[in-house]
């Protein structure tokens, strides 16, 4: 993926793995920082196996190796690659605001259409809001829409909301070129790089995480958090200057 690829360009490999972490909703991996990615538990296993193939000896790699696992087929490798990417960004912290995603799609849809890839806790809020709301999801629930329906939803949406984890199952490229050019677009989720080299491939905003306790919120990966109960950690949204 090109977006990919221009994301890794701009990072300083400069460092060492220190910590690697994959529980069951997350992974956490520290080099300069920590970083954060969704592990996608249901999508895992329906993998083959192995679905990590050097577990136990991947704190031996570098940083640069780790964070081409970005790019594997395997999601739970992929996670560990989005993690990497993450802990070597430097944010600039000044571009951003401690401003929930969920706050902004209200924001941004009030009285709009609105798809969401992805089904997130807050989406009866955003019904509330929204004239309508298309919620898009891989493994959908009542009142989702499969993914395959989203070639038809998203180019009629004025906002649309992509997890981050599109970048680990490698749907992101997509996803973005069926968005409108005039709707207003944003990524969330813990998987989401807060770098500006996205605002090339059409996105306005990016709500995510940065980890400012890092010995507490590999703590929390480690024991299963969610993504709300993960501590440690401050939630912000990056926008387009």
């Amino acid at each position: 993926m090109k977006i990919l690829d221009d994301l890794i360009a701009t990072l300083d490999f400069d460092d060492t793995v220190k910590d690697i972490r994959q529980g069951v909703f997350h992974t956490g991996v520290m080099t300069r920082y920590c970083g954060l990615a969704a592990t996608l538990p249901r999508d895992a296993l329906r993998q083959k196996p192995p679905q990590v193939r050097e577990p136990g000896l991947l704190l031996e790699k570098d940083p640069q190796e780790l964070a081409a696992l970005a790019s594997s087929e395997s999601i739970l490798e992929a996670a560990m690659g989005m993690a990497t990417i993450n802990s070597l960004l430097e944010v600039n912290e000044d571009t951003c605001r401690e401003l929930n995603a969920a706050e902004l799609i209200v924001e941004k849809g009030a009285g709009r259409n609105v798809a969401i890839v992805g089904h997130f806790p807050f989406i009866p809020r955003i019904r509330d809001h929204a004239k309508k709301l298309w919620v898009i999801e891989k493994n959908p629930r009542e009142d989702d829409f499969p993914e395959e329906e989203a070639d038809n939803l998203i180019p009629l949406a004025d906002v649309v909301a992509i997890t981050g984890t599109a970048f680990t199952n490698h749907t992101i490229e997509h996803l973005l070129t069926l968005c409108d050019k005039r709707a207003y677009v944003l990524m969330l989720g813990d998987t989401t790089p807060l770098s500006p080299v996205l605002f090339d491939y059409g996105l306005d905003a990016l709500s995510g995480t940065r980890v400012v306790n890092p010995e507490l919120a590999l703590s929390c990966v480690s024991q299963g958090a969610n993504f709300r109960q993960i501590r440690g950690v401050r939630r912000l949204t990056m926008t387009r200057s």
